[in-house]
């Protein structure tokens, strides 16, 4: 029978941290997806030589909501009961993966990792800038859809597979997770915040092109969160789990 929880990291130009980051996850969840986001660095011939993953390389580079979709896409087609996705670039630590396993009851729809729920030893705080968009768009998710997080774009996170085919996805981007809690609201998700560690080894770490102004990625998350609000979800319950 196949295991039932997959972890999949979104990958783009990460060759420097691919491989340690891989043999930590395979520590802790048996089964890996790597979404190879069209890297142009050496990360394709490093995951060509495992042959303990899967891999699952766009053509070109698509945007981190799109390499999500297609773990989502994979999970679901696969028949796994759970997704654990995870960020590659050293910000999330993978002994945690079976906090979240265990977070993610058959009554839990989305455990989402939060940065700002508590604090650990050794948290570094987050640039400026991030912390400010972050701040605003959580406080505005929480004003327009009853949610009560506290980090609305941590990328450690645990779904219930079958509840991922409800979602529609269509923003490629970074926005992408505004799209997941706008709908998560409006289906009547439930989800739960598990307290994760502040990491950032590269607090100068590029977006990427006009992203990296932070004016214009808020206007964007903006513009997206408006387009995404065309529905006013029914409530929607958040549990927080402080330890």
């Amino acid at each position: 029978m196949k295991p039932n929880v997959l972890t999949a990291l979104p990958v783009y130009n990460e060759a420097a941290h691919v491989e340690a980051v891989l043999e930590a996850v395979l520590r802790y969840c048996a089964e890996v997806l790597v979404v190879d986001d069209g890297s142009t660095d050496q990360t394709p011939q490093l995951l060509a030589r495992r042959r303990d993953i899967y891999v699952i390389r766009h053509p070109e580079n698509l945007g981190y909501g799109a390499a999500l979709r297609t773990a989502f896409q994979f999970a679901i087609q696969q028949g796994y009961d759970t997704l654990i996705t995870i960020d590659c670039d050293g910000q999330h630590e993978p002994h945690r993966i079976p906090e979240f396993i265990a977070a993610r009851t058959p009554q839990i729809d989305l455990v989402s990792g939060s940065r700002y729920l508590r604090r650990f030893p050794g948290d570094r705080p987050a640039p400026a800038d991030r912390r400010r968009i972050n701040r605003l768009i959580t406080a505005q998710l929480n004003q327009l859809l009853g949610l009560g997080i506290t980090d609305a774009f941590c990328g450690f996170k645990a779904y219930r597979v079958e509840a991922l085919r409800e979602l529609r996805i269509t923003e490629t981007g970074y926005a992408m997770p505004l799209e997941v809690w706008v709908q998560a609201a409006r289906l009547g998700w439930k989800i739960l915040e598990l307290p994760v560690p502040r990491i950032y080894l590269e607090e100068r770490r590029s977006f990427g092109g006009a992203w990296d102004d932070p004016n214009i990625r808020l206007r964007v998350y903006q513009q997206v969160l408006r387009r995404c609000l065309a529905e006013y979800p029914v409530a929607t319950q958040v549990f927080r789990s402080s330890s």
